[in-house]
């Protein structure tokens, strides 16, 4: 019986087994039923997913890794399940036709445990397609970013030496300045879309537009955009923790920073830029519309984006009108060309006026379009709302309301023309609008400042001529930018600000004719009264003297003949100005009733031999007067100038012409800015005694001409020497012509050579030397000189010149541009040093 018990037991167990194998068996199909089910819910959530990763795809995001392993694993899963439930199929049919061998049973129940697996695993599947929450992330940026661009006309040159600055590796950064609508955006687009084709590899290209508001954390913003710092570095921290986290991504990575329309300077360092320095493969490219502002940003070049040239202009103005407007007629050609010279190669200008006249195809249409452009500029369509109102940005940039005012006083000037730096300045005085300057010195000082940032701004345009021939200084306008100024002149007087009123000088006076009776009693509040250059001018009515509130008064380069009297009535007068009068008579008392005078200016008259001492004594009289200018014939009146303290400390420029008594000049006129001598035939050296009481100076004695920065010296035959320019160390121009006598311009021992060099500054200011008609000019100096800001040197008729004081160094200044003469006298110059020969050479040009 002991073998009967296990026995049992096994029994058992098996039919345990076996009846629950068998109740597997029977729930086949509900198992069946369920899988199903659990797919079809699996598949639901699949699709939802599915649809979510498409939407952020086409957002150009990529989906996670976790997502695309789940629907790949969602699909293996649908197969599977899909083959198990055919065999299930399968097995349920066999049990119906009445199989049950043990060998299908078994299958049936294999069957069974893998349904109920693969449910487990559905289930699970849901579960994790339930639980996304992100289902995909932004894609990592492509290293270059291809930004919208219309074909470029005009632009090739200057692109191309962008690129070429950019392949320098001395240079880090690089600023494109010019006025607004010049084309500085377009020409940072190309470059932009230029490194998609470079075979230079950039890791990353970054564009950023700064605009007005630009600070610090506006471009750390757009960095953190473009980088993929992770958010958890980002979000909440500080300007430095944001600077660190740039920083670092950075310092790894050869990177391009295009900055587009920067207004102040911003400081990239502050930003996490790492230094683009020398050897750098990094670089920075930079818009603005102000020349400051690259060199404050340490821009290692800044370039000029210039207006285009008359052939581009027009084939821009062309793209935008289109060529079946341009040949729709015959005359429009000849028309087109008109609109494009108001344009004045402002492309922003020719794409607006271009659009504008897309479809004008009647001469008539372009005829009465232009008498609007040039009569009506702001109601030419587009003008005001997309021209005007881009390049009025510049405007509203300006320091302060003086200055915008100084600025709109410019377009009072006719179009194209020349504007004499000196004279504007004279000008605002006049109308009062650099009152807050007491100071006629501190007056012109400021206005020569804001010259400079107009000029910076890009409103007002240099005069190519200043560097040349002559050491004034002139700018000009845009003609566009005129139109724009007007404009805002025109708002302005409508807010009840600033008026100018101004009526054109040819007008004012016919030929052989005066003024009216009564013209002046019409004009009861007017500041500023310009009459020069009026060559018909012949008499001053004393009605003039009833404009009470007159503070300035130029009647330079006139006929007239006689002062009248009734000019003492103007006590408001602080300008007078009255250069180049033939004979001018000026009553006894009238430069002394008029106590408010500043400036007085009385140059290049003709009949400068005349005893002008009374009239330097009522000069000398006036408590306000602060700048002299004037042309003195008379030994007489020379020495009532020299010998009077308010009168030296006063004088800013000073002619001497035709003083053939006088043979030696003490130049004692320490705030002295221009000197002239002409035809002073007796005169041998113009010098400075130092021994001699003179005016107090701020500046070392042994610089006591410190203000004097322009000699010109003409027709003084006896003229030997000019020792006065050691005194002088901020020379910048110097005229010596027609002097035959002159041997050395400055002679002095060798032992006070030495001094000379270390105290002086000998000629290390001086930008323009012309050394005309010298027959006997053996040097300028016995010893070599840098000559460190000479741009420009012209030696004519100076065939005993034959060494040149220049040291080694000379002409790797990039200051030097031209060096003029006789090929015959270069060639047959003597050089110390070939390496000074080696310099100047490509600066020389035969005249």
């Amino acid at each position: 019986m002991d073998f009967v018990s296990p026995v049992l037991d096994i029994a058992s167990r098996l039919w345990d087994c076996t009846a629950m194998r068998a109740v597997y068996i029977r729930e086949l199909p509900e198992n069946l039923n369920s899988l199903r089910t659990a797919m079809e819910d699996l598949k639901n959530v699949y699709e939802d997913v599915k649809e979510k990763v498409d939407r952020e795809e086409k957002l150009q995001k990529k989906r996670t890794h976790g997502v695309d392993g789940w629907i790949q694993s969602v699909e293996a899963m649908e197969k599977e399940v899909n083959d198990l439930l055919a065999k299930g199929d399968e097995e349920i049919q066999k049990e119906c036709l009445g199989t049950c061998c043990p060998k299908n049973c078994r299958a049936s129940y294999k069957i069974v445990k893998m349904v109920r697996g693969k449910m487990d695993d559905v289930a699970l599947k849901k579960t994790e397609g339930l639980n996304f929450s992100v289902v995909a992330e932004p894609l990592p940026s492509p290293p270059v970013i291809e930004r919208p661009l219309d074909k470029t006309v005009g632009l090739d040159s200057l692109f191309d030496h962008v690129c070429m600055q950019l392949q320098d590796d001395k240079v880090g950064s690089v600023g494109l300045y010019g006025m607004g609508g010049v084309g500085k955006t377009t020409l940072l687009t190309r470059i932009n879309n230029e490194f998609l084709k470079t075979r230079v590899v950039f890791d990353a290209v970054i564009w950023v537009t700064a605009s007005r508001q630009a600070n610090v954390e506006k471009v750390q913003q757009v960095l953190f955009n473009k980088l993929e710092i992770p958010k958890d570095k980002w979000e909440g921290s500080s300007e430095d923790e944001r600077k660190e986290a740039i920083f670092n991504v950075l310092k790894t990575k050869k990177f391009v920073l295009l900055l587009d329309d920067i207004w102040e300077p911003l400081d990239l360092f502050a930003v996490g830029i790492p230094p683009v320095n020398d050897g750098s493969t990094s670089k920075v490219v930079f818009t603005t519309r102000f020349s400051t502002v690259c060199h404050d940003m340490g821009a290692k070049k800044g370039i000029k984006v210039k207006c285009l040239a008359w052939e581009e202009a027009f084939a821009l103005f062309q793209t935008y009108v289109g060529e079946d407007t341009i040949n729709s007629h015959p005359h429009i050609p000849k028309l087109a060309e008109i609109v494009v010279k108001e344009c004045d190669g402002l492309p922003l200008a020719l794409i607006t006026i271009g659009r504008a006249m897309a479809g004008a195809k009647t001469p008539e249409e372009w005829e009465k379009k232009i008498q609007m452009l040039k009569n009506h500029p702001a109601k030419f369509p587009g003008m005001e709302n997309h021209l005007f109102s881009c390049l009025s940005f510049s405007y509203d940039s300006l320091q302060d309301e003086a200055v915008k005012s100084c600025f709109l006083y410019c377009s009072l000037f006719p179009e194209d023309y020349e504007i004499n730096c000196n004279d504007l300045v004279q000008l605002w005085i006049g109308e009062g609008l650099l009152d807050e300057y007491g100071d006629i010195k501190e007056a012109k000082n400021r206005g020569e400042e804001i010259i400079a940032s107009l000029k910076h701004a890009c409103l007002l345009e240099s005069v190519g001529r200043e560097d040349r021939w002559s050491p004034a200084t002139y700018v000009k306008m845009h003609d566009v930018i005129r139109d724009m100024t007007l404009w805002l002149a025109r708002q302005n007087e409508s807010k009840k600000q600033n008026k100018f009123v101004v009526i054109d000088k040819g007008e004012l006076v016919k030929a052989h004719e005066s003024f009216p009776r009564g013209f002046f009693t019409y004009m009861p509040i007017i500041t500023v009264l310009d009459l020069s250059y009026l060559d018909k001018l012949i008499d001053l009515p004393m009605e003039i003297g009833k404009l009470f509130t007159l503070q300035y008064l130029n009647l330079s380069y006139t006929r007239i003949k006689k002062i009248p009297m009734e000019l003492r009535n103007l006590t408001k007068l602080r300008c007078l100005i009255l250069d180049g009068i033939f004979k001018l008579e000026i009553p006894s008392q009238t430069i002394s009733g008029l106590p408010s005078l500043q400036l007085f200016s009385m140059m290049h008259f003709i009949d400068t031999r005349r005893d002008c001492r009374f009239l330097l004594e009522e000069l000398e009289g006036l408590k306000c007067i602060e700048q002299i200018s004037i042309s003195l014939g008379s030994v007489p009146s020379i020495l009532k100038l020299l010998n009077s303290h308010e009168l030296q400390r006063c004088v800013r420029h000073l002619t001497l012409q035709w003083c053939e008594d006088m043979n030696l000049l003490h130049l004692l006129l320490p705030y002295l800015e221009k000197f002239n001598a002409k035809a002073c035939s007796n005169l041998e050296d113009v010098t400075i005694n130092l021994e001699k009481e003179v005016v107090h100076s701020t500046f070392p004695r042994h610089q006591y001409l410190y203000h004097l920065s322009e000699v010109k010296i003409v027709s003084c035959k006896n003229l030997m020497k000019l020792t006065c320019l050691i005194y002088a160390p901020n020379l910048k121009f110097l005229w010596i012509d027609n002097c035959g006598s002159l041997e050395e311009v400055i002679e002095v021992d060798q032992c006070d050579v030495s001094k000379i060099e270390s105290d002086f500054g000998l000629f290390s200011r001086l930008v323009l030397l012309y050394l005309l008609g010298l027959p006997k000019l053996r040097s300028i100096c016995r010893w070599s000189l840098l000559f460190p800001s000479l741009k420009v040197m012209c030696v004519v008729q100076c065939p005993n010149l034959r060494k040149l004081s220049f040291d080694s160094n000379i002409g790797i200044s990039k200051n030097v541009e031209e060096i003029g003469g006789k090929q015959e006298w270069w060639d047959d110059l003597e050089w110390e040093d070939q390496t000074i020969k080696h310099n100047l050479t490509p600066y020389f040009k035969p005249l």
